[in-house]
Formats: structure tokens, sequence, C-alpha cells
């Protein structure tokens, strides 16, 4: 077998992201989502503010960002190729926080070309409460190298 397959309950860690208010609004510029519950404190204040949310809050896809660059930066190493990634956002991210993606292998699926390697995708914050989860699916190629 290729050494560089991987083995169901294999643990991907990806990096920690600190939020701030300016990765918030870097966010806002990149994405063109210049949604006030991103990065306006006084419309937080108002009606829409009443929520739970209690502030200004991190960009839902901003997880699906720290996502993927954990599964682009671990399939690269493979010359594997990140195919899908469904996530759900299940705990509001503010500035201050530290939010870590994680994977765990769940299933390997031989095809004719290769391996899908079903991953479950976790982010989680600096107290350990998960803020995204979802799936992920990667196409390994057992005989190709990277770059």
């Amino acid at each position: 077998m290729n050494p560089t397959l991987p083995a169901i309950g294999d643990v991907i860690d990806g990096a920690p992201f600190e939020v701030s208010r300016e990765s918030i609004r870097d966010f806002c510029d990149g994405s063109l989502d210049y949604n006030p519950l991103h990065w306006d404190d006084e419309y937080m204040k108002g009606a829409f503010g009443k929520t739970q949310f209690n502030g200004i809050i991190m960009h839902g896809m901003n997880n699906f960002g720290i996502i993927s660059r954990m599964l682009t930066d671990w399939a690269y190493e493979r010359g594997a190729t990140s195919r899908r990634i469904e996530t759900r956002w299940k705990a509001p991210v503010y500035p201050g926080d530290t939010i870590v993606p994680r994977g765990t292998v769940r299933d390997l699926t031989p095809t004719r070309d290769g391996v899908w390697v079903s991953i479950d995708v976790q982010v989680t914050n600096q107290n350990g409460e998960a803020v995204a989860v979802g799936e992920a699916l990667v196409e390994c190629l057992p005989e190709s190298t990277p770059g």
C-alpha cells in the first residue's frame, strides 16, 4: 500500500486561528460580505443585536476557509485533492476567540483511479466548544506525488 494513503481514525490537526476585529474586517473585504453583524457595533446594539450574539461575530464562511486550508495542506503532501466540504455553524465566534480545525478520517472508498477519503471535520474554540462541524471528501491517487 502507498504510504501516503491515510488510515481510518487518522487525525488531521489544523493551525489555530486567532480571531480579531481586523481578521473579521479582512474577511469582509475578501468576501465582499459587509453584513453589519460582522463589523458594526452600533448595529449590534439595535434590534438585531438583541439576539443571542451580543456583539459582532466572525463570518461562518471563515470557518470554512480554515477547514479548507487544513485539508489542502494535508492533501498536498499526499498528492491528493480536496473535492468537497460541507459544514454547519454551531456557535458564534467572537473577536478574541482562538479557533482550531481538526479532521478525523472516517472512511476509505477505493475507486477505479484511487481512494476517496471521507473526513469528519470540526472547528472548536478555546473552550473546546464546537463552532462548526461537517464532512469533507479528499481524493487520493495512490501513485501520485506532489508538485
